[in-house]
């Protein structure tokens, strides 16, 4: 994943970094704005974005029942650990529209398969001069309401400065 920053003068026009940070997304990133992605929560160091179930994103098992809900692919959750990992280096920059982001590294690990909607929790390990580093939690929450993780994951990104 590679991605350019919103301008710092595009803050301006929004009420909060979410709604900034979702405006960008969805006028400039096709592909998340296609599967739904939302900017839910943007903190120091800490970033929480999700995908909303959706029949057009699911794997269905061979020998699943016929009233029983489709996995979410796992190829949704490893996007959103990608994203949300790059984007929430930037909320623990000095200049956090300084500068390009692209994934060096990515580890991820499944541990049960989703059924709801994504939900992707990202917390800066370090950002250095040149490399930055996060760790993310997915939960999905099942139909009878009871949410789990369904994937963590970790990330290294080059963080290209305009400095």
């Amino acid at each position: 994943m590679t991605e350019d920053a919103p301008t710092e003068d595009m803050l301006e026009e929004f009420d909060d970094r979410e709604s900034m940070l979702q405006y960008f997304l969805d006028e400039n990133q096709e592909f998340l704005s296609w599967l739904g992605t939302s900017i839910d929560h943007v903190g120091d160091g800490t970033m929480t974005m999700s995908i909303p179930y959706d029949e057009k994103l699911t794997n269905t098992r061979p020998n699943a029942a016929d009233d029983e809900r489709a996995d979410m692919h796992g190829g949704v959750a490893a996007t959103l650990i990608d994203t949300v990992g790059g984007l929430c280096l930037r909320t623990a920059m000095d200049d956090p529209f300084g500068a390009r982001i692209a994934t060096i590294n990515l580890n991820l690990n499944y541990l049960r398969p989703a059924t709801g909607d994504l939900v992707a929790t990202a917390d800066v390990v370090r950002v250095g001069g040149s490399v930055g580093v996060s760790e993310i939690v997915v939960e999905s929450t099942t139909p009878d309401g009871e949410a789990h993780e369904v994937a963590i994951g970790q990330g290294a990104y080059r963080v290209f400065r305009s400095d």
